[in-house]
């Protein structure tokens, strides 16, 4: 019988850290669900939806964390998962749409309401600064769900709103 917990650490970036932290998971007898991995700055941050077997507790877990060099000074956090381990239809990716330009507020903001008035769903979202030789640049990548029968329009939407914003947008059929 397993049990399922969510994991979820914030910590400097290091080399290594994403193989430090899925070995000792993995020599606990843990399974990894869905899992997640950014560099935010200077930081890193890991999440995991993971199946642990009935021996093992959420303290447990924390503290094998807590002791692994790479984690020093970390918050880590093991809670319950009271969500499904698994996700749903409108979570599988049809279309992966990256966005180019300098800096414009409000840019997430205007195209997940897009994503919306489409019944669309974003799965996943990256945005970072890039410096370029003509000053910093920001690229945003988004994962999306769109229904079949609504995607060409959606995907047109996305062009148009970049394109008023004097952004650059290619996108992509999965």
């Amino acid at each position: 019988m397993s049990r399922t917990a969510l994991i979820s650490i914030i910590c400097e970036d290091r080399i290594g850290l994403i193989a430090e932290v899925t070995g000792r998971l993995f020599d606990l007898g843990i399974n990894l669900g869905d899992t997640t991995f950014a560099v935010l700055g200077g930081a890193a941050e890991f999440t995991a939806v993971i199946e642990l077997p009935d021996h093992l507790s959420l303290g447990s877990i924390e503290s094998e964390l807590s002791a692994l060099p790479a984690l020093r000074g970390a918050k880590i956090s093991v809670a319950p998962f009271s969500y499904r381990a698994q996700h749903g239809d409108t979570a599988h990716i049809t279309h992966r749409i990256e966005i180019e330009g300098e800096d414009s507020p409000g840019l997430v903001a205007r195209l997940s309401e897009v994503f919306v008035g489409f019944g669309a769903n974003i799965v996943r979202l990256n945005s970072e600064r890039v410096s370029g030789g003509s000053g910093a640049r920001y690229i945003t990548r988004i994962a999306a769900w769109i229904p079949p029968e609504k995607a060409k329009a959606c995907v047109a939407t996305v062009a148009n709103t970049a394109g008023e914003l004097r952004l650059t947008c290619k996108t992509q059929a999965v």
